[in-house]
């Protein structure tokens, strides 16, 4: 078995034909684990709120992703995350050139070029670390 770049890819007997899975293959969601520095959490909601939320309506009008959303939880250790973004994709095809395809609708929704972006981002760095993040696809029961 060789793994793909990006497609989780099981190990062992041939997957069985389609007739016979119990199972379909749906969206792909994207989660993004966060932890807000200290006495910051309500300054990063008002980024999230502004230029976050305006960028994720306008791929989501373009067509780019399905929906988005934003979690909280209590931290179980000073190292666990208290936020969780996460992104939905129809599928893994829909990541493909994923950069190249928003690129023009993040510049024009927020009236930004890929520099100031990357400007804003050292500063989002000043809220919150980012703790890593996993891509996951859902399955759907017959």
């Amino acid at each position: 078995c060789r793994p793909t770049n990006r497609r989780p890819r099981p190990c062992g007997p041939p997957a069985p034909q389609a007739a016979t899975r119990a199972s379909r293959q749906g969206s792909v969601i994207a989660v993004t684990y966060t932890r807000t520095k200290p006495g910051i959490f309500d300054k990063y909601i008002q980024y999230l709120a502004g230029p976050y939320k305006t960028n994720l309506e306008a791929q989501k009008a373009a067509g780019i992703v399905l929906d988005y959303g934003i979690y909280t939880s209590e931290p179980r250790t000073p190292a666990d995350h208290d936020l969780m973004l996460t992104i939905v994709y129809r599928n893994w095809g829909a990541l493909d050139n994923l950069a190249d395809r928003a690129d023009a609708v993040v510049n024009k929704a927020l009236s930004s070029t890929p520099d100031q972006r990357s400007q804003q981002s050292i500063d989002r760095g000043a809220m919150r670390e980012s703790l890593g993040s996993r891509t996951y696809q859902q399955l759907t029961l017959k």
